[in-house]
């Protein structure tokens, strides 16, 4: 198994989880996902928050913080958690992980972060 499939099986195993994908923001593409009852489509997924993602980042360069001071961004929605997280090792790359969680079955946000950055390392694309 390579290391984006491990990865994804990994994150969508995180309590809660129902869909997860690595995105490559610079492309707008889906580099590999993973889907338990999400029902979201990973290509809308992967072009509208590759723009939250290049937007927050213009961001922080206009305020002067680091772009990598971004640890993740949270979307809450009404029974959804929507998290995109980008991976540190790779940021020249442009890729963040985001993962779609079931608000009522989400442990706590530290521990789902946590368990997301031990993932990264896996990664290798």
């Amino acid at each position: 198994m390579g290391s984006l499939e491990k990865v994804l099986e990994k994150a969508l195993a995180i309590e809660g989880a129902t869909g997860v994908a690595v995105v490559d923001f610079q492309q707008r593409r889906v580099l590999g996902s993973l889907d338990r009852g999400s029902g979201l489509d990973m290509d809308k997924v992967a072009y509208g928050d590759s723009d939250v993602m290049r937007a927050k980042l213009y961001t922080l360069e206009l305020l002067g913080y680091s772009p990598d001071s971004v640890e993740d961004i949270l979307i809450t929605l009404g029974t959804e958690l929507h998290m995109i997280r980008p991976l540190m090792h790779l940021r020249e790359g442009g890729l963040f992980v985001y993962l779609v969680l079931d608000r009522a079955r989400t442990e706590s946000l530290d521990s789902i972060r946590q368990q997301l950055r031990s993932l990264e390392p896996l990664l290798e694309l």
